[in-house]
């Protein structure tokens, strides 16, 4: 049996290592031009080039960003259509329960801890907050990016409304990151100090069976059904 299982396909790796590569672009680049009174981020614009040099950087990784989201979200569509991938990722009402198990646990109320299937709570919530927030700095970085040819069909108020929402929702994405994920992903007692598994692709089966359990027990049970077959 081996020790460790799949988790994440090539293609997802990819997907998560393009992201992570522009989501650092975008908060470099992005970040100065909103505190640009600020000393820090006047020193950072002067080592990126200057204010034109980060804006065509900006924009670039903007477009990128916004194609890998479309590819990612159609490729989701097409393969949910054929049948051929679970929606594992959209919450359910199981999902509320086990917040309020993990609390409960947390707060010494209950012995029990909730026992997840592939993706926990915690997973669907950072992963549905990263799909709107993409939404929302997509559509307003593509107002902000052609206002002249938009502005013909809709109201000038756009304009200052979408650079509104598209400055505090790249802060709040990138303050989510640093505090959220960053925890998750290395400083979590679980997987300190790295958790490489996105990067791997693969899953210790204890770890999975610590984590996910019912993913666990459902692998074991395809397994077993396998031999019996094989028998």
């Amino acid at each position: 049996m081996k020790d460790s299982v799949v988790r994440f396909t090539p293609i997802q790796r990819i997907e998560h290592s393009t992201v992570m590569s522009l989501f650092a672009v975008l908060a470099l680049t992005g970040l100065p031009q909103k505190f640009y009174d600020h000393g820090w981020a006047q020193r950072l614009m002067g080592l990126l080039g200057g204010v034109d040099t980060a804006r065509f950087v900006h924009r670039t990784a903007g477009v990128l960003f916004s194609l890998v989201v479309v590819v990612h979200i159609s490729r989701l569509v097409v393969l949910v259509a054929q049948g051929r991938t679970s929606l594992a990722l959209v919450p359910t009402r199981q999902d509320f329960r086990d917040a309020i198990v993990t609390l409960r646990y947390y707060l010494g109320l209950s012995d029990h801890q909730a026992r997840f299937d592939k993706f926990d709570y915690r997973q669907k919530f950072e992963y549905w907050g990263l799909v709107l927030g993409a939404a929302i700095v997509v559509g307003t970085g593509f107002i902000l990016l052609y206002p002249a040819t938009l502005t013909r069909f809709l109201p000038g108020e756009f304009v200052p409304a979408s650079q509104l929402a598209h400055s505090n929702e790249g802060l709040m994405a990138f303050l989510v990151v640093i505090v959220w994920h960053i925890y998750n992903a290395h400083l979590n007692p679980d997987v300190f100090p790295f958790d490489t598994s996105i990067f791997t692709g693969r899953i210790s089966r204890h770890r999975l069976r610590h984590e996910h359990p019912l993913e666990f027990e459902r692998l074991e049970r395809n397994e077993r059904n396998k031999s019996s077959k094989i028998a």
